[in-house]
């Protein structure tokens, strides 16, 4: 039967229309596909002016990128290569990333390579930065007033001086690796709230870690899960360098859980320190008293560490100087033989396990081979307040030694194992001489001290 005109009409009608709206469809696919490319480039500034590996200097470049990423609220993603550059400024929001291990930003001038004064939101991520020993007073990196910043899985190497430096800082610095510094591989001052996780941190002229206050006063820092090695003391002194943390003025800092070996003076060195908590580090190979809690300070943790190989394990000294209360408790200290550094005063101790003043409970340690005293309990009249209870003590010549010189306070030992003592398991030290060989003995004459219930 032959078609009728109009349904052919009609069929051309809808196919033409279907076509129609397919091309559209089409179309509209297309735009919504380039749309989505276009943000993803915009996602990720990436700028042609740049040229990786090239000779000369690429800071004004660099910069520019850097300021045009940030205005637009995007990250820079730099490609692999080198890039020699100084003097580059962060503002509010700039985003840094590279290719780690393959893309290296160069110091190339006397100016810090990277500085940021009061911008928020800034985060470098995933870059070499190395300094080309440098010499000089500026930082390798000089951070500052800075809310929210993020510098993660970066190397950090050759500082001809601190390799990172940070003042009124809030932020997370993790996984980054900072290697053979001039000075001081990571310096923190007055921190609003930082979080230093996950680093390594390899060869230090005079410290590892610094967390430090312009006055005594409330930080809150957490210092956690690092690993830091080869930490010296060019610049001399008693005991200010050659740390491989050093918490200074700084209250309510904790520091758990570091790998720290091979450092001149100290693991861990709390100074004016109030509520530090010092717990479950391990530390090998230290020059002076592995973990120290000294001067003006209220409150301590100790807990928890291993020590091995160290002039003195732990310190909680200086009551003279209102250095007081503490908790020393369920560490293990071997071999603790070494004499200290030169530099130091010469009439301080060493070979001693622990050594505290006041305030203190000393409660489930192990000391294992300490050269010349196990437990030290108060010098002279600076004694107030100790308990030891539940310790043990093998391989010292004098097992526990305490004050009872004219004027010192109260002490109770009770509950200690002590072996292999020569000189004494239980001894009274009258500042430096001898007054008792024998407290269990002796406790009568001494009605400040409570001595009961331990075993040598």
């Amino acid at each position: 039967m032959p078609l009728d005109p109009a349904d052919t009409l009609s069929r051309r009608t809808a196919i033409a229309a279907a076509l129609a709206g397919g091309a559209a469809l089409a179309t509209a696919d297309h735009a919504s596909a380039q749309t989505r490319s276009n943000a993803r480039r915009a996602n990720a500034l990436r700028p042609d002016a740049l040229r990786p590996d090239a000779p000369e200097d690429q800071s004004r470049a660099l910069q520019q990128a850097i300021d045009q990423a940030a205005a637009r609220r995007v990250p820079l993603t730099l490609p692999p290569g080198s890039f020699r550059a100084a003097g580059l400024t962060l503002p509010a929001g700039a985003q840094i990333s590279g290719t780690r291990g393959a893309t290296r930003l160069l110091l190339s001038g006397d100016a810090p390579l990277l500085t940021a004064h009061g911008a928020q939101a800034v985060m470098l991520a995933g870059l070499t930065i190395d300094g080309m020993r440098r010499r000089g007073d500026n930082a390798l990196l000089d951070l500052a007033g800075i809310g929210g910043l993020r510098l993660t899985d970066c190397t950090i190497s050759h500082a001809g001086g601190v390799a990172v430096k940070l003042v009124e800082v809030e932020g997370i610095v993790s996984g980054n690796s900072i290697e053979t510094s001039g000075d001081v591989a990571l310096h923190a001052l007055d921190a609003r709230g930082l979080t230093v996780s996950g680093n390594t941190i390899r060869g230090a002229g005079n410290g590892g870690i610094h967390i430090w206050r312009s006055q005594k006063g409330h930080d809150g820092s957490i210092v956690v899960d690092n690993r830091i090695e080869g930490i010296l003391a060019h610049g001399g002194g008693s005991g200010e360098n050659g740390n491989a943390i050093n918490v200074y003025r700084a209250a309510n800092v904790i520091v758990r859980g570091n790998r720290i070996r091979d450092a001149a003076f100290s693991a861990v060195r709390g100074n004016a320190a109030s509520g530090i908590q010092i717990i479950d580090n391990t530390c090998n190979v230290i020059g002076e008293v592995a973990l120290y809690a000294e001067f003006d300070f209220e409150g301590a943790v100790i807990a928890g560490n291993v020590v091995d190989d160290a002039a003195i394990g732990i310190a909680v000294t200086n009551f003279k100087e209102g250095g007081r209360l503490a908790v020393v408790q369920g560490n293990i200290l071997r071999n603790i033989i070494r004499r200290r550094p030169a530099g130091t005063d010469p009439n301080d101790g060493w070979g001693i396990g622990i050594g505290v003043e006041a305030d203190t409970a000393v409660t489930g340690n192990v000391i294992d081979n300490a050269a010349v005293v196990g437990i030290s309990v108060g010098t002279g009249t600076y004694l107030r307040d100790v308990t030891v209870n539940g310790n043990v003590v093998r391989g010292a010549p004098t097992g526990i030694a305490v004050s009872v010189a004219p004027g010192a306070g109260a002490a109770t030992i009770t509950g200690n194992a002590i072996a292999g003592a020569k000189a004494g398991a239980l001894v009274g030290m009258a500042w430096d001489k001898v007054a008792s060989t024998d407290l269990a003995r002796d406790a009568a004459r001494f009605p400040q001290l409570t001595v009961s219930g331990n075993r040598s």
